[in-house]
């Protein structure tokens, strides 16, 4: 695979995780309200923005996967499969402790 598809890639996850912190920070004490599903779908959205797009990584650059085990890679890998095949599972706690500490430490790592 080139190496501007995976920068293409990283920027995808990195913009998504950008519009999650700036837009939907604000909003994330109603995440936790079962009632302001707006920003449930909203936050769920980004989430499956960047998941999909780590699943594209691993389909077509396993070797930059193998190349960068500091990322969470499977992680988010098996939120992917949650939010897609199970989302009616979907955990609010899980997606909350996501955003709130796993998101801008990703960002970072991302941005390096």
């Amino acid at each position: 695979m080139k190496p501007e598809r995976v920068e293409d890639y990283l920027k995808h996850i990195a913009e998504a995780i950008e519009r999650q912190l700036v837009t939907c920070n604000p909003c994330l004490t109603s995440l936790r309200s079962k009632k302001n599903t707006q920003v449930q779908d909203a936050v769920v959205h980004n989430i499956e923005v960047i998941s999909e797009t780590v699943n594209n990584i691993q389909c077509t650059a396993p070797d930059f996967i193998r190349q960068h085990p500091q990322l969470p890679w499977a992680q988010m890998r098996a939120m992917r499969n949650v939010m897609i095949h199970e989302y009616f599972f979907v955990d609010l706690g899980t997606i909350w402790t996501t955003v709130k500490d796993d998101l801008p430490k990703l960002k970072q790592q991302i941005d390096r």
